[in-house]
């Protein structure tokens, strides 16, 4: 009651900003490890390579050799399409649903704030919703379907 409108939702939305500036960092981390994970790969690939071929005269060197080289490639693609690039994916999914949560918890405390109806304030929380969702919630608040 002590603070205007326009106060409220300015600190709630630089608290939003902030929220999401500090995901999309951890996020950014994470694809950056993707990308970058194919390439040291491919260097360690060249690294046994390179130690494969400097030891050409020792056949028994060729097979380890080219198994490391090898197996680095496969490291790399293991560190970005199973671990890196589905974390930022997850992370990024998890932000925007955060992101929304936090949308709706602001448009409903300055709807409180302004003293609007309850029902006006239930049809604008409703907006949020997805078509198929908003309409199976009845008129008065309950899940469709549900006990009266």
């Amino acid at each position: 009651d002590v603070y205007k409108r326009q106060l409220v939702r300015g600190i709630l939305e630089t608290d939003l900003v902030c929220l999401e500036d500090r995901h999309k960092k951890v996020i950014s981390f994470w694809e950056k490890w993707a990308e970058m994970g194919p390439a040291w790969g491919m260097i360690g690939t060249l690294i046994g390579l390179i130690n494969m071929l400097y030891n050409m005269e020792d056949s028994s060197s060729i097979g380890p050799s080219m198994a490391t080289a090898l197996v680095t490639t496969f490291y790399g693609s293991l560190i970005a399409n199973w671990l890196c690039t589905p974390t930022a994916t997850k992370l990024t999914q998890m932000n925007a649903t955060e992101i929304r949560l936090k949308e709706v918890t602001v448009e409903g405390l300055l709807s409180i704030q302004a003293g609007e109806n309850p029902r006006v304030i239930e049809e604008k929380l409703k907006s949020f919703l997805s078509p198929g969702v908003r309409e199976s919630f009845s008129t008065d608040g309950r899940e469709a379907g549900g006990e009266e």
